[in-house]
C-alpha cells in the first residue's frame, strides 16, 4: 500500500519567506513503505486526485512533491504521478513540473504543482527554477 503524506515543510516555508509572507508551500511524499509490489491500482490514483483537488480547493498555496527513494524506484514513482495527475485532465488550471536533481550519486525527483492563478506564479516559478539551479550547480552529477 503506498502511504501518503502531506505536512507543511519549514524549509521551503523559509524560502518563500522573503518573497511573501502570504507564500506557503506543502509537501506531498510519494512511498511506498511497506516494499511490496505495488499494481497501478485505480484507486490509488483516484484517491490522490481528490487529495490534490482538496487540497487546492482550501489552500490558494503550492504543493511540492518528492518520490521516495529508499528501494530505487523514485524514477518509477515519478513517472507514475505524472500518469495519474495528467489523467485527473485539469493540466489547464495548474502549473506542474518535474526535475531530476543528483545528491550524494543518487537520482531524486521533485516537483512543483501550483494554480495558474497564483497571483504571484512567475516568482514562484522563478523561485523554484532558482533553487533547483542551485542544488544542480553544487552537486556534482
Amino acid at each position: 500500500m503506498m502511504n501518503i503524506c502531506l505536512k507543511q515543510i519549514i524549509i521551503f516555508n523559509m524560502l518563500f519567506e522573503t518573497i511573501s509572507d502570504s507564500i506557503i508551500a506543502y509537501w506531498f511524499n510519494l512511498a511506498n513503505r511497506s516494499g511490496i509490489f505495488s499494481p497501478n491500482d485505480k484507486k490509488i490514483r483516484t484517491t490522490i486526485v481528490l487529495i490534490l483537488e482538496e487540497f487546492f480547493r482550501v489552500n490558494p498555496d503550492i504543493l511540492l512533491y518528492m518520490c521516495d527513494n529508499a528501494d530505487d524506484q523514485q524514477a518509477v514513482r515519478s513517472r507514475l504521478f505524472l500518469r495519474w495527475f495528467n489523467a485527473y485532465g485539469r493540466q489547464k488550471d495548474y502549473y506542474s513540473r518535474t526535475e531530476m536533481i543528483m545528491d550524494e550519486q543518487e537520482e531524486n525527483y521533485i516537483a512543483i504543482i501550483v494554480k495558474r492563478t497564483h497571483p504571484q506564479l512567475q516568482v514562484i516559478i522563478d523561485t523554484f527554477d532558482q533553487q533547483i539551479a542551485m542544488f544542480r550547480a553544487n552537486k556534482p552529477t
